[in-house]
């Protein structure tokens, strides 16, 4: 990992240095897939006014360019290092975090249940008796998961309605789920 360390308004000293290069390593241990690391001291011009003169930029890059910063400022440079090193060590975790976490959305399933009753395979469009009676029209795009050539008559579907230019017209049309059996 690449590791740049620059200071402004302030001279760099070896303890500082020193200090940010162990706390970098501490922290490429526990995430050895840090690409870069930069950490910039800066002391506050108007030192006078603020408590707070020194400040702590902590920047780290991870594989496909994600940045992370930690910015800290204290009254001495070393708590302001230490600050913003346990602040990037934090917003590391909470990215793995983040990053672990898998959460799968399935669409809603089609409400309506019935019969394919017609098919036109030239013209790509057939028709369902809708459980309940009445047909409703269904074009070759609304299908999701089988193609035009896999449907029969009197295959079982599953689809969503709406009312079209000519009356009924299913939106989705998909196979029922197998229903479990039970032993």
């Amino acid at each position: 990992m690449e590791l740049e360390i620059q200071s402004r308004n302030v001279a760099m000293t070896p303890r500082w240095k020193t200090e940010i290069e162990a706390r970098m390593d501490d922290l490429r241990r526990g995430h050895d897939d840090l690409t870069h690391g930069r950490v910039t001291l800066i002391k506050n011009r108007h030192h006078k006014k603020l408590a707070n003169v020194a400040e702590a930029l902590v920047v780290v890059t991870l594989p496909e360019r994600h940045t992370l910063t930690a910015r800290k400022e204290d009254k001495t440079f070393e708590e302001a290092i230490r600050s913003a090193f346990q602040a990037i060590s934090i917003e590391l975790r909470k990215y793995r975090e983040k990053r672990a976490q898998t959460e799968v959305r399935l669409p809603p399933m089609p409400s309506y249940r019935g019969v394919v009753s017609k098919l036109f395979p030239n013209e790509c469009y057939g028709f369902i008796l809708k459980e309940g009676g009445g047909e409703v029209y269904f074009h070759a795009n609304a299908l999701q998961g089988l193609t035009f050539k896999e449907l029969e008559d009197g295959a079982e579907v599953v689809f969503g309605l709406e009312q079209g230019d000519k009356g009924p017209q299913a939106t989705v049309v998909i196979l029922p789920p197998p229903i479990a059996k039970v032993l």
